[in-house]
């Protein structure tokens, strides 16, 4: 049966406008497709063949040739899409939302477990509180555009140690400017290293799905980890030992010491009671032991030692996701590491200076602004965004 061929009158105007949205590089796709299909029906071409010309379907064809015959211009529009109609929020809405998400939550919710905000309580309290009918996904959207996060909680420390600012310019101007003809370790130790055994062979990793190990283990003992950190060379000493006492730091400390011989040595450690135990106050007091120094990082300042650097890639790389049987297996693993870091080593770069941490560390003190004010902080962005509502 010969294809029926259905052709349009286009008038003059028509087509000279459906001929400038089919040359329109800036109009959307679906414009200019259905202006080709409207302009190729008029000079005569069946279905089949405008569908092809066009790139579509030829239900497509029938649908925008029928509209433009029933309708005109205006039928190549697209129609109203189903659902309520668009909600505006207003100024007072976005002021009450953004203020009562930076304010705990009120007593009463308190009273019942609630620590914190969620959109769907959010949305519910200010309905049943403040007469303000708003849905979660709104809230949802306004966070988002303010990079609120109420469900998100990040830990924080501030070192109290009152000799703060010289201690950060010792330890830093080492790491920037070392002493010449002399030796800058780093000495820490990873405390807890535990041998455990997972109950059940590791799945191997596969394509869309992680290594998956279980959550239940075996734990066979632990060893603690000292590691002293060459910061010029990036070599590392160690040594496992069953307990991080006095006697295993001091122990440790002559390691490290052997290890540079007749050369100044300037030790990075931290406030650990063991690290200024007697007997290592007494051992360093030696004639024979004069060219060793120890530096103090400030109270709860443990990230300013660079060997935490190190300890970081050995628990991702080592540790974390190995499956030991012993403690000797344990022990045995992070030395193989070590062996393969010190063949081939690389130095931590430290760059920021002493100033710049410092006045990094008065702006984090800083920061705990009224929330009255961080609510009107945000309202006041809100004007600056457009489209927000």
């Amino acid at each position: 049966m010969p294809n029926r061929v259905r052709i349009l009158t286009v008038p003059e105007a028509d087509r000279a406008e459906l001929e400038r949205r089919a040359r329109d590089r800036g109009a959307p796709a679906r414009v200019a497709e259905r202006a080709r299909i409207v302009l190729l029906a008029a000079d005569g071409l069946t279905g089949p063949q405008i569908a092809e010309r066009a790139g579509c379907t030829e239900p497509t064809v029938i649908k925008w040739r029928r509209q433009y015959a029933e309708h005109g211009l205006a039928g190549l529009e697209d129609a109203a899409r189903p659902g309520g109609p668009k909600t505006v929020l207003t100024d007072e809405a976005v002021c009450a939302i953004l203020a009562a998400t930076v304010t705990p939550p009120p007593e009463s919710l308190q009273a019942q477990g609630v620590t914190h905000w969620s959109s769907r309580r959010l949305a519910d309290w200010l309905r049943r509180t403040r007469k303000l009918t708003v849905s979660h996904d709104s809230i949802s959207r306004l966070w988002r555009r303010f990079c609120l996060a109420p469900h998100r909680t990040e830990g924080f420390k501030f070192s109290t140690d009152p000799q703060l600012d010289a201690k950060v310019r010792d330890v830093v101007g080492l790491y920037l400017h070392p002493p010449e003809n002399a030796v800058v370790v780093c000495v820490d130790e990873k405390s807890q290293c535990q041998a455990l055994e997972r109950t059940q062979p590791i799945l191997p990793m596969r394509p869309g799905i992680p290594e998956r190990q279980t959550h239940d283990y075996a734990r066979h003992g632990v060893t603690c980890l000292f590691a002293a950190l060459n910061t010029a060379t990036g070599q590392v000493t160690d040594a496992c030992y069953p307990r991080h006492r006095h006697q295993e730091f001091l122990r440790f400390l002559k390691k490290v010491a052997a290890a540079y011989p007749s050369q100044d040595l300037h030790v990075v450690c931290d406030n650990y009671a063991t690290h200024k135990h007697a007997d290592v106050r007494s051992w360093l007091a030696r004639p024979e032991n004069q060219r060793i120094t120890l530096h103090f990082t400030p109270t709860g300042c443990s990230w300013i030692n660079l060997v935490e650097c190190f300890f970081s890639v050995i628990t991702r790389q080592a540790i974390r996701r190995g499956s030991f049987t012993s403690v000797k297996e344990l022990t045995a693993a992070i030395g193989a590491f070590i062996d393969h870091w010190n063949d081939h080593p690389r130095p931590f770069t430290w760059t920021k200076d002493a100033d710049q941490i410092l006045a990094s560390i008065n702006r984090a003190k800083t920061k705990q602004t009224p929330l009255q004010s961080t609510s009107s902080t945000l309202l006041g962005c809100a004007a600056c965004l457009p489209g927000l509502r």
